[in-house]
């Protein structure tokens, strides 16, 4: 099981490579980021809208300080239109994150939770525990492909490596 220490750590390594990766993708161009490159949400912006969006889903299944999004995971990719916009949500909602992340009951995180899988289409009971870090893998899952189109485009994020974060 995970305790309060890896959340908080996890919260804080999302914080550092959303900004690696949006200040990457703030150099290039808004059709640089738009261009469709084959990733599973076709661009940099979309993936970045749909990563988003998952996030505020899990926290909205974790904590009631955060509301459910209303759009599915087709919708989630058009959720942020405009650049700036998502940056910045993003960057509240990273702060949002670390806020939890630094509350975070190890009591709640042994208990069970129940919540609707849009994805699945049926009622899911987990451990918190597994859903949490089901979270943060799902970032670094998305956060990759996001790099790897940065690459493609001619960006050089920095290092991502865990043990290299910043104190």
């Amino acid at each position: 099981m995970i305790d309060r220490a890896y959340v908080q750590r996890m919260a804080r390594y999302n914080r550092w490579q959303n900004d690696n990766l949006y200040g990457v993708a703030d150099t290039l161009s808004d059709a640089e980021r738009r261009k469709e490159r084959g990733a599973w949400f076709g661009s940099i912006h979309k993936t970045l809208s749909h990563l988003l969006w998952a996030d505020r889903v899990w926290m909205s299944r974790f904590t009631p300080d955060v509301p459910k999004p209303q759009a599915g995971i087709p919708e989630s990719v058009s959720l942020y239109p405009d650049w700036d916009n998502l940056k910045s949500e993003r960057a509240v909602f990273d702060q949002t994150m670390i806020g939890w992340a630094d509350t975070v009951d190890p009591a709640w995180l042994a208990a069970d939770l129940t919540y609707y899988s849009g994805a699945a289409k049926r009622d899911v009971s987990k451990p918190r525990w597994l859903l949490v870090a089901h979270l943060f893998n799902h970032q670094t899952h998305h956060r990759g492909q996001v790099h790897s189109m940065l690459t493609q485009a001619g960006g050089r994020p920095s290092d991502t490596d865990l043990p290299f974060m910043p104190d």
